[in-house]
């Protein structure tokens, strides 16, 4: 996932939170215009649950395409998979074998 879609999908959880806790704080007052808004942020609510379960298996199914993708690559190419894993590891040694 991008930065900006791991920060929007943090603050729309955080969003479903907070109505939780509105929701449940405004749960014993009454009055007509209390139960507009109320009825208005359950939908909200469940529209925003709706999203990120979505969201969420819509990243779980490119993660499982991309690993579908890079094995049958490795498959393909098992020299060339052999090469560049020697040299991330030859880097990563001289880079973390300096003082």
């Amino acid at each position: 996932m991008q930065p900006t879609t791991d920060r929007l999908m943090k603050d729309l959880r955080a969003v479903v939170v907070d109505t939780e806790e509105l929701l449940k704080a405004t749960a014993n007052q009454t009055g007509e215009r209390i139960e507009k808004v109320r009825a208005r942020a359950e939908e909200s609510l469940r529209n925003a649950r709706a999203r990120v379960q979505a969201a969420s298996h819509d990243v779980q199914a490119a993660a499982q395409d991309a690993m579908q993708e890079v094995d049958s690559q490795v498959r393909q190419n098992p020299w060339t998979a052999v090469g560049v894993a020697a040299t991330i590891g030859f880097v990563a040694g001289v880079l973390l074998g300096r003082k």
